[in-house]
């Protein structure tokens, strides 16, 4: 059983950074995809970064350019750098695992991020 626990969300001023972490139970190594996603209030949760076992990247419009995902095989964790945060940012981000191609998504407890001066 994937298990997910995300850290690193707070609050941030506009303009502002934030790094998230998401560590995995068990081998990243194998899993076909990681990925983040957010909620704000009263919205749907939306993809936001995906990166796949063969370092394929893919990213939600408002945030290319922005924000990176990045993995770490050895610490089995992956990251979110959010740099030059805007206020539409504000959510709670969650981590997901996909262990196959086409299987479920696992999903992390989630992490807030507020950007708010």
């Amino acid at each position: 059983q994937v298990q997910l626990v995300e850290s690193g969300g707070g609050l941030v001023q506009p303009g502002g950074s934030l790094r998230l972490s998401c560590t995995v139970s068990g081998s990243i190594s194998s899993i076909y995809a990681m990925g983040w996603y957010r909620q704000a209030p009263r919205k749907l949760r939306e993809p936001v970064a995906t990166l796949t076992s063969d370092y394929s990247r893919t990213y939600r419009d408002s945030v290319k350019g922005r924000f990176t995902i990045s993995r770490d095989n050895a610490k089995n964790t992956v990251y979110l750098q959010m740099n030059s945060l805007k206020p539409e940012d504000t959510a709670v981000y969650y981590c997901s695992a996909q262990v196959v191609a086409g299987s479920q998504l696992r999903w992390g407890q989630g992490t807030q991020v507020t950007v708010s001066s």
